[in-house]
């Protein structure tokens, strides 16, 4: 019966992990397009620098999110 209480706590203990660097990741995100938008108004040449920073971000979370939908789905493999 213990074993079944171990693995409750590793699955929700990555469950928790993910979400919280999934969270970051995307406060990144926002964090970069912040940045592409002070630099657009501020005529800084540092715009590019905060788009490529979201894109990258948010690409990294819309992976994860696929992902997630591909193991919860059985259709999908």
């Amino acid at each position: 019966m213990s074993l079944d209480w171990n693995a409750l706590g590793e699955v929700t203990a990555v469950s928790i992990g993910v979400t919280v660097a999934v969270v970051v990741v995307f406060a990144l995100g926002v964090l970069g397009l912040a940045r592409f938008e002070g630099a657009k108004e501020g005529g800084d040449g540092t715009s590019s620098l905060g788009m490529a920073q979201a894109g990258l971000c948010f690409l990294a979370c819309a992976a994860v999110v696929a992902y997630g939908i591909y193991l919860i789905v059985p259709q999908f493999h």
